[in-house]
């Protein structure tokens, strides 16, 4: 019996061995780190991902968890890097003044940064106003139709492939372009649904339209030549999945409205 039971501790102590995470290699460290500590840009303009203690200014939310989980097992420590938007993030890379960023994957940005699979996805779709004829996102995509949106985001990026038609106003930032839809009495705000939501309760009247124009994946990245760090980085995304410690965050945060991405396909 205790031969069994020793037999069987073993084999335990390897599948754990097995399903574990692999700890980063000096290069991926190297790559992640070079100055020691981990500089990690977050766009505080998503506020599903971000917040920013009023008092302190002490930066929250699943983003800035995810930055610090990171830095744990690359064991250094983990830096935010602030910016107001998602374009000012991404063009950042080109400064190198962050080593890993926590963003929407976009085919436009991929030449540069090299993205992981996302950890999460949400929705993206239209606010319309008060007596709008549009009842499902494939209506808008009309000749005439104005659509307010922030500049270089996700939705922004989505609809610049997929309009046809309709044409884009666009904001410096997702706040902006919500006060434009109002005040030049646009035809449609394109954005994130969760947020969409929250400004249908402002305005009397508007409307969430039903479906949706795109998916966006918030993912990770790095420089797209730091590749012992993507691949690192790519692990770390599909093992905080996996282990559910993005279904943690979520619940912790009290985020709506988004969803676990599936794992990544092999």
């Amino acid at each position: 019996m205790l031969r069994i039971a020793a037999g069987v501790f073993i084999l335990f102590l390897l599948a754990s061995c097995a399903s574990a995470p692999q700890g980063p290699s000096a290069a991926a460290r190297a790559d992640l780190a070079p100055t020691g500590k981990l500089r990690v840009g977050i766009n505080f303009q998503n506020v599903l991902l971000t917040r920013k203690d009023p008092v302190t200014g002490e930066a929250g939310g699943i983003a800035p968890e995810l930055a610090q989980e990171l830095g744990r097992r690359l064991g250094v420590p983990a830096e935010i890097v602030p910016y107001a938007t998602a374009g000012h993030l991404a063009d950042a890379v080109k400064s190198g003044a962050w080593d890993v960023a926590f963003l929407a994957g976009e085919a436009q940005r991929a030449n540069v940064i090299a993205f992981t699979a996302p950890y999460l996805e949400i929705e993206t779709t239209y606010l319309v106003p008060a007596g709008s004829p549009f009842r499902s996102v494939e209506d808008v995509d009309r000749e005439g139709v104005r659509i307010a949106v922030g500049a270089k985001g996700g939705p922004d990026l989505a609809l610049s492939r997929i309009l046809k038609r309709a044409q884009l106003v666009r904001a410096p930032t997702t706040a902006a372009a919500a006060k434009l839809f109002v005040t030049d009495k646009l035809d449609a705000l394109a954005g994130l649904k969760p947020g969409l939501v929250v400004e249908a309760e402002k305005l009397p009247g508007s409307r969430v339209l039903e479906g949706r124009f795109s998916v966006v994946g918030q993912a990770a990245g790095t420089h797209k030549d730091r590749l012992a760090g993507a691949q690192y980085l790519a692990e770390f995304i599909e093992d905080i999945k996996a282990s559910g410690l993005v279904a943690r965050l979520i619940e912790k945060n009290g985020v709506r409205g988004v969803t676990i991405a599936p794992p990544a396909q092999k």
